[in-house]
């Protein structure tokens, strides 16, 4: 009961928060910020209005428009943000969740790319079968089998492809879906007791366990996309696949790892910079930079 209490008066901290906030970004940073926010919205409305108009493959566009969708997600938030950082870690759920559901809409798509998830199941069956039926000094370099990256070899055997490998990658980017949204609620319970401190790398605070988590899951997940991509990229080649990868990748976890980097070094003491000092807040540096780089994804 105690909890309901704190959470719904910080829950009225933060609507007040958005009405009487106090501080006040530089005018530079919010005319900038602004600016290129603009651009990615008008940037993102043209990709959806000419995938709307063109919709003749619904089973796979609709997948690529939540993808796409992210990005203004991305872009709205840290505008906000930036205007008001005391909202960021509230107003960040909304963001988290959603890119929690561009990484399902993602694997869909590249699933829908080859014909949906049986045929997905039956490709990767018959490489294995392939596989198995290449002669012994053949094996280890064919399609049939992943071999695993380093440091990962150390760990994991390969994997004969087959529905198991399809339900491990499978599992590796349901995980942290999962984890994503379960940290980001977790983060405003944290942040209403008073003990999340975004941006601090103290044991006290929730910060950087959050952190040390969301990294080991984020990590796998990759590391499945990219078996995935290996696995498939020759089938997925008539809609570019190592671009794709690339691009998205760089919207969720470049993105995460980018604001780990800026916090970090801030704690250290070695991320000085006359923007950093004008902006004042390590999440505002974050925020200024998505709302920037963001348009170049879309133009990627």
């Amino acid at each position: 009961m105690q909890g309901i209490i704190v959470l719904s008066e910080h829950f009225n901290r933060v609507i007040n928060g958005l009405i009487n906030s106090s501080y006040s970004p530089p005018v530079w940073a919010t005319l900038v910020g602004g600016v290129f926010v603009v651009i990615t919205l008008t940037l993102s409305m043209y990709l959806l209005f000419e995938h709307l108009s063109s919709y003749r493959n619904p089973e796979e566009q609709m997948f690529l428009i939540g993808v796409i969708l992210m990005v203004p997600c991305y872009a709205v938030e840290s505008f906000v943000s930036l205007v008001n950082p005391a909202i960021s870690v509230d107003i960040g759920i909304l963001r988290d969740c959603y890119e929690s559901f561009a990484m399902y809409c993602f694997g869909r798509y590249l699933v829908a790319c080859l014909g949906g998830e049986e045929r997905t199941i039956l490709f990767m069956e018959r490489e294995g079968r392939a596989a198995s039926k290449m002669p012994l000094l053949e094996h280890g370099s064919e399609k049939g089998v992943v071999k695993h990256l380093f440091p990962m070899n150390y760990f994991l055997k390969p994997w004969k492809l087959g529905q198991w490998v399809y339900q491990v990658i499978k599992f590796g980017i349901v995980q942290y879906m999962i984890i994503k949204t379960f940290t980001a609620i977790l983060a405003v319970i944290l942040e209403a007791f008073g003990v999340y401190c975004e941006g601090d790398f103290k044991w006290n605070c929730g910060y950087p366990y959050v952190a040390v988590v969301l990294n080991f899951s984020q990590s796998w997940a990759l590391y499945c996309l990219v078996q995935f991509y290996a696995i498939t990229k020759d089938e997925l080649s008539h809609i570019k696949p190592l671009y794709k990868f690339l691009t998205f990748k760089s919207i969720v976890f470049l993105t995460w790892w980018q604001g780990v980097a800026i916090n970090l070094l801030s704690t250290l003491g070695l991320f000085r910079s006359p923007i950093a000092e004008a902006l004042q807040f390590k999440s505002s540096i974050q925020d200024f930079i998505i709302c920037i780089e963001y348009r170049w994804v879309l133009l990627l």
